[in-house]
C-alpha cells in the first residue's frame, strides 16, 4: 500500500493550498491518517490527523488555519491550508498513525513572497 501526497506548490503568505493524499493498493478506511511535514533541517512533525470516524486533531501551530478531511469513497485524505505562513514551508507527507507504511516522496509547500 502507498499513500501519495500531491498538491503542493509555491504560494504567497496568506494564501491557500489544498493537499491530497491518495491511498493506493489497499484500503485505509478503518485507519486513522495523519498529515505530517518536515522542514529543511528539522524533524518530521504531525500536523493534523483524522480517525476512521472523521474525528480530527490539529497541532497548535495550525489550529484555525488547516482543515483535514477524508473521502472514503475515493480513498483520499485532504488537507486544506489557509492563511499560510512562511513557517509552513516544508515537505508534506501523509501516513497512518498506528498503521505506518513506507513513506512516500511527499509534496513540497513553499510559502514565500
Amino acid at each position: 500500500v502507498q499513500l501519495q501526497a500531491s498538491g503542493g506548490g509555491l504560494v504567497q503568505p496568506g494564501g491557500s493550498l489544498r493537499l491530497s493524499c491518495a491511498v493506493i493498493g489497499s484500503s485505509f478506511r478503518t485507519n486513522a491518517v495523519g498529515w505530517y511535514r518536515q522542514a529543511s533541517g528539522k524533524q518530521r512533525e504531525l500536523v493534523a490527523s483524522i480517525t476512521s470516524g472523521a474525528r480530527t486533531n490539529y497541532a497548535d501551530f495550525v489550529k484555525g488555519r488547516f482543515t483535514i478531511s477524508r473521502d472514503n469513497a475515493v480513498n483520499t485524505i485532504y488537507l486544506q491550508m489557509d492563511n499560510l505562513e512562511p513557517a509552513d514551508t516544508a515537505v508534506y507527507y501523509c501516513n497512518g498513525l498506528a498503521r505506518v507504511v513506507p513513506w512516500g516522496q511527499g509534496t513540497l509547500v513553499t510559502v514565500s513572497s
